[in-house]
């Protein structure tokens, strides 16, 4: 039997500038996180590994906002992404006018 503990765990968060915080979009272990993972990769949407935050993430409603006391950490998270967007993007810009 497999220990649950040990399974793969995904969570994704999305941020609207006119919401109030971001928010638990989508969740799930095993089978669930693969596929999410695989969505995230077939759309360029960046992943980082952090599974300290995934289990506080995991823990959330999906459509709530994430509590203040995660704001700092997901605002770390939401800016690594933004920063990876916008070096991907100058880099096909980049590519693109060669």
């Amino acid at each position: 039997m497999k220990d649950l503990n040990k399974q793969k765990t995904a969570v994704a968060i999305k941020y609207e500038p006119e919401e109030e915080a971001p928010k638990v979009v989508a969740k799930g272990k095993g089978y669930l996180a693969e596929l999410i993972l695989e969505i995230a990769k077939n759309n360029n949407i960046p992943i980082k590994k952090d599974s300290k935050l995934v289990q506080e993430l995991y823990k959330l409603e999906i459509e709530k906002p994430i509590p203040p006391e995660l704001y700092k950490t997901v605002a770390a998270i939401l800016a690594w992404a933004y920063n990876l967007n916008q070096k991907l993007k100058d880099k096909f810009i980049k590519n693109f006018l060669k």
